[in-house]
Formats: C-alpha cells, structure tokens, sequence
C-alpha cells in the first residue's frame, strides 16, 4: 500500500490509502475464503452436536431395551425385595455401557436401582416416564434429573403383557457436550489450516495474475484497452489478428470495411478460422510460417493490397500472427500524385531552363550589336508563348488543365517534342472536383506515356497530336504519338496493374490508376490505332452523369 502523491504537496491533507490489483485480489479472495470457513465450521459443528444427541439417545434407548427385556428384571417385580435383585442385574450393565445411569422404577416411580445407592426407594426425578408407564411408548427425551441434565431413554416393562415398571437409561449432558467440543475443536483446527493454506494460495494467485498482467492495475488495463481499440479503429491500415490455431481474434473496421464492404459486429466474426474467410484465403499460405512476412501484394477478396505478417510470441511460444494490409491503389494514387508534382516540377524547371536559354541568345545578339535580330526572337518567342496561351484560353474553360497543358507543352518544347493541339478542340464544361481530378492525372500520365514513346525517335519524328472536345454529352480527350505504338500481344494487357513495358521496378500502375479514375466518373479509356503511327489512347467521360462510387 502507498500514500496518494498529492500528499507531499500539501502535508495538511489527509492520506489517501491506495490498495494495488494483488494486495485487493489477496483480501478478497482471504475474506471470501474466511467466511466459507466460518459457514462451513458452524454448520459442521450444528451437525455434529445434533448427530451426536441422535447417537447418545440411540444408545441409551438401545440399552434401556436390552435391560427391559431381561427375564430375571421382569421377575424381580413380583418378589418382596425387587431392589436387591435388579441393581446387581443392571449395575455390570452401566458399567459396560459407560451410562450415566440406569435407573429401574416401578409404576409409583419408585426406584428399585441407581448408581447412588441412597436413592434407591425414592420417587424418580424429570416427571416424564409418563408416556412409558402410561401409554407404553419407548422414547428419548431431555431432563434435569438428580445427577443433572441428561439424555436418556425410557422403556416400558412388561410381565404377562402388563407394565409394571419403566427402564430410565441417560447420559449426562456435560460428558456430551464435552465429546462435542472435543470434535469441534478437532474441526475448526483443521478448518483453520485450510484457511491459511488457502490464504496463502492466493497470494500465490495473486502473484502470478499480477505477474501475467505486466504488473498493470484494472484501470491501467481498461485504459490500455480503450486506447488500444481506438488506435485500432481509427488506423488506415486493415488489421486481422488470430491465434496459434487461425481463429480471428480481431478485424479493425478497415479490415472489414475492405473484406465484407461494411463494418460488422465482433460477434459475427470472432470465433471463425481465418480458413473460412473466403477474401483472405490468400493469407493463409503465410499463416504457419514463423517469419516476418514485409510489403506482400496479393489479392483480397476484389482489392489488390500490400500485405505484411508479424507471428506474436509470448515466451518463446507462438501464440498468434497479426495481419496487416494498404490499399495498392490508395499508396499507387498517392505515387502518381507525387509523380504529378514532380512532373509539374520538371515543366517548371523545363519553362526556366527554356526561358534561360532564350535569355541567354537575346543577351548574346545585344552584345554582339544584332539589335534588329534581339527584337525579332523576342517578338518571334513571345508571340509563340502568347498563342499557346491564347489558345488554352480560348479553348479550355477550366483553368487548372490549362495550366497542366502549358506545363506540358514547355516540358515538350524543351525536349524537342512537337506538340499540336487541333484547332477544333474545346472544353467549356464546367468540370467537378473528382472529374477534374480525375481528368488532370489522366492528360498528365498519357502526355508523359506518349513524350516518352517519342522521346528516342529522330527529331522530325518526335510528334504528339492533342484533341479534346465536348460538343456531345460527353468530354473526350484523344493522346496520339508518333512512337513505336503497343504489339498487339499486349493490348489486352496494357491496363492491367503491374504490366508495364518501361524497364524498371516501379512501373505498371500509372495506366491501370489512370483506367480506375476515369472509370470513377463513369468514363472510359481505350486504346485505338493513332494516325501518327503510334499509340492513341482516347478518354469520354459524361459532362453531367451521376459520379460513380467505385
């Protein structure tokens, strides 16, 4: 026990007693244990006193039959002097019984035997032989005779089926009650040493709970729990967790949301095997390996995801593996975005680097003295850069993909790449936010697929042809290149994530994301055969459908 902290910065108040989990569990499990004891002792002493009267009335009506039925004693009632014939018949009798006493009298209560021989011929002490001599019942009863209280036993005596007398056999209540505490005293030792074994058990218990539980308290443990289940629930990442045996133990809600499409309730997951789990079938060739599983693609249930495996043991032992798994697409739309900046980036630094260099040639012309010749690159450049702006502001409505096609044909500029926008293109259409995200990710992946494509060509081969429009009920952007196009072996394969046929490691999403957006606002991408040789790749999407949810 320890005193409550806010007492050593204020020593007037007063401590506060603070009882730790084993020092409760240790008390309550004592008292529960003390008062079982004193339940368990007090009912075994009730019986065994009353088992005990039982027994001792028993006995004594047991002997006061056998001395009733003594041919000799029945006789002796007839003769002139029955006393001196009956108390040597019963005096061996009380002897070998351990009786108290065994007393004979006739119908007037007269005693014809007793222990104390000045008794003899005095009336009978208890008034209650009356139901013996009377009605010639046999029973046990408690009295104050002439000896003390005793339970005795009283029995008729019959001659010739008549009652002449009554048979009194008792044993005092001191000597029962002596046998009695000796045997309760034998009970409550024992009783006291289970206590204390007991006792110490829970100590024990109590020891090796608190050592199971890290030596946390309840509260700490309850606080523990509720923070650890809002981390889970609030955590991006799917969590599955199951024991050495497969059985799900826990889902977060992103594991749920991404295995049933809905968040459900514990009990309608917890107890079945992850084998039952028909999304995750494809975690259960990691289940049984005991290593470290790191950044695994696979398939659950319609989503492709990163999944990793941590086995959890608990003293060498293993006692369960943990599961957890990121959306691909989310961490490849996440990349592409980065990508975009970087692109973005990149026209900049194209646009600089350009105008660098065009500074550069008008300084050059100025200090070689070629004035007409500075005037006319700078009219010649500047009325370039202001018809693609012109052209982007008359042709395109939304300012944000003009920019990107800006940055685009100054990235192209810089490389050699001969861009065309047709004259015809417009897009007027106010755009929505997803479609406009949708749409600048997609222009920004195929502009770049087809500068790469064109990039090796000879010079006067490096060409790209723009189109947009929206005259119909849909915006369709068409991408066409002068590259080597796709092998037709690979046309089915082009949009699918992770086929790429760039070198690298890190390829093969930015089609299949570009595919996935469009198709988010209810659009299509397809691959057609382009007029410059290469690839064409055309985009629609509705100017005022309903927004899909995928």
């Amino acid at each position: 026990m320890k005193l409550h902290k806010r007492r050593e910065k204020n020593p007037h108040l007063q401590p506060t007693i603070i009882i730790n989990f084993k020092m409760k569990m240790i008390l309550l499990v004592a008292a529960l244990i003390i008062a079982i004891i004193l339940v368990i002792g007090i009912f075994i002493g009730h019986f065994i006193s009353v088992t005990m009267e039982e027994q001792v009335g028993d006995r004594a009506l047991s002997v006061a039959e056998s001395v009733a039925h003594i041919p000799e004693l029945a006789e002796a009632f007839g003769q002139d002097d029955p006393a001196s014939i009956i108390t040597p018949l019963v005096a061996p009798i009380q002897k070998a019984t351990k009786a108290e006493f065994i007393v004979v009298g006739n119908t007037e209560e007269i005693r014809y035997s007793h222990p104390k021989a000045d008794k003899i011929g005095m009336k009978m002490v208890g008034e209650d032989n009356e139901k013996a001599l009377i009605h010639g019942e046999s029973y046990v009863s408690k009295a104050a005779g002439s000896l003390g209280d005793s339970v005795r036993a009283k029995v008729p005596v019959y001659v010739d089926g008549k009652i002449v007398g009554v048979v009194s056999v008792g044993f005092l209540m001191n000597d029962i009650q002596s046998i009695i505490k000796s045997y309760t005293n034998q009970l409550w030792l024992v009783l006291i040493n289970i206590a204390i074994a007991a006792v110490i058990g829970a100590i024990l218990i109590a020891s090796y709970i608190k050592k199971v539980l890290f030596g946390l308290e309840p509260e700490e443990i309850a606080h523990l729990f509720l923070q650890k289940e809002t981390i889970l629930q609030s955590t991006h990442e799917g969590i599955i967790a199951v024991n050495q045996h497969g059985i799900i133990t826990m889902l977060n809600s992103a594991a749920q949301r991404l295995l049933f499409n809905q968040v459900i309730q514990p009990e309608q997951y917890e107890g079945m095997s992850i084998k039952d789990l028909a999304p995750a079938q494809q975690l259960l060739r990691f289940l049984h390996d005991e290593t470290n599983r790191i950044d695994q693609e696979m398939m659950i249930g319609n989503t492709i995801v990163f999944a990793n495996k941590v086995p959890i043991y608990f003293e060498d032992s293993l006692i369960g593996t943990v599961f957890t798994f990121r959306n691909k697409t989310e961490i490849d739309l996440l990349t592409k975005e980065l990508t975009s900046v970087k692109q973005y980036t990149n026209a900049l630094r194209a646009q600089t680097h350009e105008f660098s260099n065009k500074l550069y040639t008008i300084l050059g012309l100025l200090q070689l003295g070629k004035k007409e010749e500075a005037i006319h690159y700078i009219k010649r450049e500047s009325s370039l850069q202001k018809s693609w702006i012109r052209l982007l502001i008359k042709k395109i409505s939304d300012p944000q993909v003009s920019g990107l096609l800006l940055g685009k044909l100054n990235q192209a500029s810089e490389l050699g790449i001969d861009i065309a926008i047709q004259e015809d293109s417009r897009l007027e259409t106010l755009l929505s936010e997803k479609q406009r995200e949708a749409l600048l990710t997609a222009i920004g992946n195929l502009i770049d697929n087809a500068i790469d494509a064109v990039n090796q060509n000879p010079p006067a081969d490096r060409k790209i042809a723009i189109y947009f429009t929206d005259i119909g009920n849909d915006i369709i952007f068409e991408i066409d290149d002068a590259g080597e196009g796709v092998p037709d072996r690979y046309v089915k394969l082009i949009f699918e994530q992770g086929f790429t046929l760039k070198e690298g490691e890190h390829g093969g999403f930015g089609l299949a994301l570009t595919k996935q957006l469009i198709k988010g606002v209810n659009g299509e991408l397809y691959l057609e055969e382009g007029d410059l040789g290469g690839a064409s790749f055309v985009l629609s999407m509705p100017k005022e459908g309903r927004e899909s949810d995928a």
